[in-house]
């Protein structure tokens, strides 16, 4: 058990996240959606504007996330966004590609495929979860606009689920939730900081080496199971409560 708990550790150092605006000229058609990562922080986390959060999941072929992942994404946002509406989440199968993803690639797909928007009193986030790699840098994820998130699920299902492997809904749980946390603004990425905790180093992660938002999760953390996850530490929790959130 202690080398599978070390395991999540150890992927996850290898497979740093990054995040990066979308820069690829063809846009989405709800300018809202088109937005620089963590414009929408307020609104996600507030209900000032919108009650409900409406999230649309689309995998490729194999690539479905977990019915366990999709409520510890419903408990996480639940525990952090006033949304008195509700917080739904889909998922439908689109088209395999197989290719290797950048985030342009992904601007892309996400524009043939999305179609949940935000409207009324609704925000709409998108996530995508391809069966291709990232070719720039080793990650499991990014995000890279105000609402849309890419997972590479090949690489997650590579990297758990078998023999001495932690457990996929572990892996993706944590990938998806810091993700998540990037265009909910963490850290002083549209959610301004209350105290210092920015790791300038890695960009708009936490200092906190026990965070969600750590920049990697090395093998320090302190995981108690195998289907236990990184939380968000009281800095990144006190930034979310000041700008909205519960």
């Amino acid at each position: 058990m202690k080398k599978q708990l070390l395991f999540i550790a150890y992927v996850l150092f290898l497979f740093s996240c990054k995040k990066e605006n979308n820069t690829n000229p063809e846009t989405l058609p709800n300018s809202y959606s088109d937005q620089a990562l963590g414009k929408s922080a307020n609104d996600l986390l507030s209900d000032a504007k919108y009650t409900t959060l409406n999230i649309q999941v689309q995998y490729m072929p194999g690539y479905e996330l977990e019915t366990a992942t999709i409520t510890n994404l419903t408990n996480y946002l639940n525990g952090i966004c006033n949304k008195p509406g509700g917080i739904n989440i889909t998922q439908t199968q689109i088209a395999a590609n197989g290719n290797t993803f950048t985030v342009d690639s992904a601007a892309i797909t996400e524009r043939i495929n999305r179609t949940a928007y935000t409207s009324g009193n609704a925000i709409a986030v998108y996530i995508l979860v391809t069966d291709g790699y990232d070719t720039s840098q080793a990650t499991l994820g990014f995000a890279y606009r105000n609402t849309s998130i890419c997972l590479f699920g090949k690489d997650i299902f590579t990297n758990s689920g078998g023999l001495l492997q932690v457990s996929r809904v572990a892996l993706e749980t944590s990938v998806l939730e810091h993700e998540f946390g990037h265009i909910l603004g963490l850290v002083n990425l549209g959610t301004p900081m209350q105290v210092f905790h920015q790791d300038t180093v890695h960009g708009n992660h936490c200092n906190n080496t026990h965070c969600l938002m750590y920049y990697s999760i090395d093998t320090h953390v302190g995981l108690s199971g195998m289907n236990t996850v990184p939380v968000l530490d009281s800095n990144c929790l006190n930034d979310l409560r000041a700008n909205g959130g519960k």
